[in-house]
């Protein structure tokens, strides 16, 4: 399963793991492959800790760091979203003004309907919001993202740079690549995966539109093969229905150098998901994994839900764009999550995450680094397998 990426950074085997959670991301590259830790929804300072904890649980071995620097969001040609430089905050209330009152009435009526109840007056967020929550902004604006991209490049640790939405900025690049890190970056769209590699991107992850989260529409039996051949020799990473080694294998015949894995991680036995998210999962199929614009404004794979659904109804006054949707949803999904925890909860059927169409092999909590272990012995067999047809065939 070795390739010119395990050369490149130092792992074992080319398994590249996206998660929000750091025991994943450390048990990933404990494991022997390269574990990429989600920042999007971390404030600068959340990050460094979590970045720190996976420093001191690593034993030097590399990881990477995901931001997501979108090409366009609202608000950019105007210049909104950008860090102030003497303090580095991103202005969330420039963003608030421009979410419609219609928006906030209907999903207000939505929670309603799910006998949603407000936050409690004293409800501490986490992030210094009392009461209403978070701004909702979280790392969606070009300001964000070099907030993270700051605090990710202080840590030795990180050899990985991947941004999901496009190519990061020039001067992004180039600022990893003098801290020694590779950049990497998501498409889903052989035009988009040119446009990366002429703006310096060192790995192309080709993402299937089966992939949980941001995806395209282009599936990836088809998207692979056609972006390793349009950015050759740059390496490719597949990713979109891959959680076992016969789908490694499947991708890497395809011309891949590694993959580029998600939703398997979500119900590992290190993952930060609640049982009641884990058992929706372990029962979802693959038709359960929806393509949905309710959680960023842009198309996202997201485990269906009452919730997705709502956003799909005639009364729906439509979906906003980023970073507009999730701040106007962001307390709702506080509320949500408070209110679920009672059992027998109408807000339960609100409760989702994102998750790819590979949702439906996800039967069983397993260790990560059995996971890992697996997909190795996985891959192993799929490729004898194939070995032996192609022996027969040869005599």
């Amino acid at each position: 399963m070795r390739t010119e990426l395990c050369d490149l950074f130092g792992i074992d085997v080319p398994i590249f793991a996206f998660s929000h959670c750091r025991d994943v991301v450390a048990a990933v590259s404990n494991a022997g492959g390269l574990g990429v830790l989600g920042a999007l929804a971390f404030s600068p300072e959340q990050l460094e800790l979590e970045l720190r904890w996976i420093d001191d649980n690593v034993d030097g071995k590399p990881y990477g760091v995901d931001t997501v620097m979108p090409m366009s969001y609202a608000g950019k040609d105007e210049g909104l979203g950008k860090k102030n430089e003497s303090t580095g905050e991103v202005d969330a209330s420039v963003f608030q003004k421009l979410i419609p009152d219609e928006t906030r009435e209907w999903i207000e009526s939505v929670l309603e309907e799910y006998e949603v109840p407000p936050l409690p007056d004293d409800y501490d967020s986490g992030d210094g919001g009392v009461g209403g929550g978070s701004t909702g902004l979280l790392g969606w604006t070009d300001g964000g993202a070099r907030n993270h991209v700051d605090v990710a490049l202080r840590h030795e640790g990180v050899k990985l740079l991947v941004n999901a939405l496009g190519p990061p900025p020039k001067d992004i690049i180039d600022l990893a690549h003098e801290h020694g890190v590779k950049v990497a970056a998501l498409t889903g769209a052989v035009e988009h995966a040119q446009r990366q590699k002429q703006a310096g991107v060192d790995i192309i992850v080709a993402q299937g539109t089966e992939a949980g989260g941001h995806t395209g529409e282009i599936g990836s039996m088809v998207l692979i093969p056609d972006i390793v051949d349009a950015v050759a020799p740059t390496p490719v990473l597949g990713a979109g229905g891959i959680a076992n080694g016969r789908q490694a294998a499947a991708a890497m015949a395809l011309g891949a150098a590694g993959v580029w894995t998600g939703s398997v991680w979500l119900t590992v036995r290190e993952a930060d998901v609640s049982p009641l998210v884990k058992g929706k999962l372990f029962a979802a199929r693959p038709k359960d994994a929806v393509r949905s614009r309710s959680l960023s404004g842009k198309p996202a794979r997201l485990l269906r839900t009452g919730w997705t659904e709502a956003w799909e109804r005639d009364d729906c006054p439509g979906t906003l764009p980023m970073p507009l949707q999730y701040m106007a949803c962001s307390e709702a999904q506080t509320r949500i999550g408070l209110a679920a925890r009672k059992e027998g909860a109408r807000a339960r059927d609100l409760v989702g995450m994102p998750v790819g169409q590979v949702v439906g092999r996800l039967e069983e909590e397993l260790g990560t680094a059995d996971v890992v272990y697996r997909f190795i012995d996985e891959f192993v067999d799929a490729v004898e397998r194939l070995q032996k047809s192609l022996d027969a065939a040869k005599e």
